[in-house]
Order: structure tokens, then C-alpha cells, then sequence
């Protein structure tokens, strides 16, 4: 009975979420199995800004955010086209893309992406900067059991990694909201000042499972 109240007590821990401000997710190596899972609260989504912080030296494709339903692995994700040098977000199966990013390695890069259903518009603000909106899909919402990881990219719902799309390097503030943030909300995110976490996704109350080799550490900051 005791080993099952602790068991029950481990279990109820695990699934509390996390305030990570100050903190990081180190991806060490290649792999086609470690990732971090969040656990977001809702499951439909008619308007969505999603900001993170990434730090690679990777030279090749590699994702920065994958969000799957069951009909569709590709619901939202934000992807690194090494061959093309582009950022592309690919939401509800279709893609755009945006090049000329001086997407340099072994810094932090700040990426905020807004799309709304209504309008069908998409928008990446790339280190605070903001790049044309194009459209990309409206009509329909994101509505489905969401899964949503880091680390690794999608082929199929929860799973379908490759080695050759795996983010390498270290994560950090990954916030999502359910509506479009503004850009001056996206400033204060970008300059690390007070701004509204994520209602859906908070890096100071995440929900989480790692998944194999992946870390927590204190976030690296360069010395002014």
C-alpha cells in the first residue's frame, strides 16, 4: 500500500507543470527517438502564435516545432530548409516560405509565427523582425488530439521521426498562444522583457515528458 501511494505521489509529480524560466532543453546528439512532448490543455485552435528560442550549428533540414493531428502530421510545424536556407511554417498540410533569414549558427534566434484562420494569413517575426504575411490556409481551424513536440519532426501522429530532421542544440521559452500576438507583445518576447505567457503552451508552468537523451540545464547567456 505504501509502494503504491508513492507510485501514485512519483506519477502525480511528473505530470505537474514546470516553471523552466531561466532554464533550457539541451538536444546533445542525433537521434531518431529523443524528444520532448507538451501537453497543451485544448485541442482547437482558430488563431495561434507560437515563439521560441533556438541555439544550432546544425547545416542541415531539421524542425523547430512540430504540432500533429491524426489526419495530418504537418497541422503546424516550423522547419528549418537547410538546402534552400528558408524557414518554413507548414500549417494544415500546406507550406510557405521565407529565405533571406540571417539564420546564423551557435547564437540564439528568437521565431514567433502567427497564423489565423479567418484571414488564412501567416506571419513569421524572425529576432523581432517581421516578414511580409502570406497566406496559406483559412476556413478551417486546427481541431483534433493534438500532439505537440520538440526535437523531432512528425510523420505521423506522435511518431515517423528521422535521424535527418532532428534539432540539435538547445531550446529555450517556448510559449503558444491561442490568438495573434501583437507585435509589440512580440518585442517584449524577442527583448526578454514582461509580456502575457502562453495560454496554451508556458515555459514558466509547462507541461512535459522527455523522451531519451534530453536535457535540462541552465540557459547559457553570453556575458556583456
Amino acid at each position: 500500500m505504501i509502494f503504491l501511494l508513492l507510485l501514485v505521489m512519483l506519477t502525480g509529480c511528473a505530470a505537474s507543470p514546470r516553471d523552466l524560466s531561466g532554464k533550457m532543453f539541451t538536444f546533445p546528439q542525433e537521434t531518431n527517438s529523443a524528444h520532448v512532448k507538451l501537453i497543451a490543455p485544448q485541442q482547437t485552435f482558430n488563431a495561434v502564435t507560437v515563439c521560441h528560442r533556438s541555439f544550432t550549428d546544425l547545416k542541415r533540414d531539421h524542425a523547430l516545432f512540430s504540432l500533429a493531428i491524426p489526419s495530418s502530421s504537418n497541422e503546424f510545424l516550423i522547419f528549418w530548409d537547410d538546402t534552400n536556407k528558408e524557414m518554413e511554417p507548414h500549417i494544415k498540410a500546406a507550406k510557405v516560405e521565407y529565405g533571406r533569414l540571417d539564420y546564423k549558427p551557435n547564437m540564439w534566434h528568437s521565431i514567433c509565427t502567427t497564423w489565423d484562420s479567418t484571414s488564412g494569413l501567416v506571419q513569421l517575426w524572425f529576432n523581432g523582425q517581421p516578414s511580409i504575411r502570406k497566406f496559406i490556409s483559412s476556413g478551417s481551424s486546427i481541431s483534433g488530439t493534438t500532439i505537440i513536440i520538440l526535437g523531432q519532426e512528425q510523420d505521423s501522429h506522435g511518431g515517423g521521426f528521422t535521424i535527418k530532421q532532428s534539432f540539435v542544440g538547445m531550446m529555450s521559452d517556448v510559449h503558444m498562444w491561442d490568438y495573434i500576438l501583437s507585435p509589440c507583445e512580440i518585442h517584449n518576447y524577442v527583448d526578454e522583457q514582461n509580456f502575457t505567457p502562453g495560454n496554451v503552451l508556458n515555459w514558466r508552468a509547462l507541461d512535459f515528458e522527455i523522451v531519451d537523451k534530453v536535457l535540462i540545464e541552465d540557459k547559457q547567456m553570453s556575458c556583456h
